[in-house]
């Protein structure tokens, strides 16, 4: 009997030409769509109705069975409720990196076990190697590894992932040539699940907004915010500032907490946007830790998805966290997103960044 191969299909056009290439590869496989969010968008439209449309319409094309299962309990409890949790504390969460880990690589996991199969499918830009490490996508645009880099080496020799090896082009290609109808399809972005949305109308459905002084680094009141939720650091869009200062455009350089004001300062060269050293918590390794207590390692990072990663020195401190030395200073580095190591095409793992110890005393590039 064939290998049996369950493939998360979100009705994109990746998740759809990685079930498409495992069937010409004679496998057995079965379509899953997963639904986890159960509201509409501010339309009223249901987007994951139109894409358990689309997965069917791509299932019966390929000709394989099809399923949709609701894990919309173990996305709120495992994921959402994480999200709130840190913007309500000031933090700016990634959290398609945790949904990934306890939604599609740990309940989902689950469910294709126990439609018999021996592995997973998704239609990540990531490759995989016969040791369990995670490797970057061909294609360096749409490489996803950074979303991936809390998992480990047990659950990716559990997975795979037949369109890492191709670019996004090469995918839409096929999925022409095969005549799947969403091989035009635009690509999602937004939060995981929940899709594309005004972010602010939605976060207000969840938590209060409150609103306060926006303060230059003279301590002058230069506007108003919103909610400290609603910014991140080395944000330049939606401040509404303007008749003030010296003509350039105004940027996030923190928060404070305490007295619910945002500090904004002109220019995007800024110092205060700046630093070289951050710590970050909660580290996973998708294999054996490379360094131990009191070791550092040599090592690229990436602060950002779209971010080219730099040279790092990580050192693992005796209380479990990272102390990040970037050898280059890093523009807007965030807490709450992720802090992702490399080493060459390897993604070694990562952790959350918690605290910038030295915002404002890099050495700016250029000066």
């Amino acid at each position: 009997m064939a290998e049996r191969i369950v493939v998360g299909m979100s009705g994109g056009v990746d998740s759809s030409v990685a079930a498409l290439l495992l069937k010409q590869q004679g496998y057995d496989v079965v379509g899953v769509f997963m639904k986890n969010w159960e509201e509409t968008d501010e339309s009223g439209v249901c987007t994951a109705e139109e894409d358990w449309n689309d997965v069917r319409e791509v299932c019966q094309t390929i000709g394989i069975p099809y399923y949709a299962v609701n894990f919309a309990k173990e996305y709120w409890d495992r994921v959402f409720s994480y999200f709130l949790d840190e913007y309500r504390a000031g933090r700016t969460p990634n959290p398609d990196v945790l949904c990934n880990r306890e939604i599609k690589f740990r309940a989902f996991l689950d469910f294709a076990m126990q439609l018999g199969a021996s592995r997973m499918a998704t239609g990540h830009f990531v490759q995989t190697n016969e040791r369990g490490e995670l490797l970057r996508g061909a294609d360096a645009n749409k490489d996803q590894s950074y979303f991936l880099y809390m998992l480990h080496a047990g659950q990716l020799k559990q997975a795979m992932f037949p369109v890492g090896h191709l670019t996004k082009a090469e995918v839409r290609r096929i999925a022409e040539e095969n005549g799947l109808i969403n091989s035009k399809k635009k690509d999602s972005t937004g939060v995981c699940f929940i899709g594309e949305r005004r972010f602010k109308t939605f976060l207000q459905e969840f938590l209060p907004a409150q609103p306060g002084d926006m303060v230059a680094p003279d301590g002058k009141v230069v506007g108003r915010h919103d909610g400290l939720m609603y910014y991140t650091l080395g944000q330049r869009r939606g401040l509404g500032i303007g008749g003030c200062g010296d003509g350039r455009s105004w940027f996030v350089i923190g928060k404070d907490l305490e007295s619910n004001r945002l500090l904004v300062a002109q220019g995007e060269d800024h110092p205060m946007l700046y630093s070289t050293l951050s710590v970050a918590g909660g580290v996973t390794w998708v294999g054996d830790a490379p360094i131990r207590a009191g070791e550092t390692l040599r090592c690229t990072c990436k602060y950002r998805y779209r971010q080219a990663d730099g040279p790092v020195e990580a050192t693992l401190q005796m209380d479990g966290r990272l102390l990040l030395r970037s050898l280059t200073p890093q523009r807007a580095v965030t807490p709450g997103q992720s802090a992702v190591l490399y080493q060459g095409e390897r993604c070694l793992g990562g952790a959350v960044v918690e605290e910038i110890l030295d915002a404002g005393k890099a050495n700016i590039p250029g000066e």
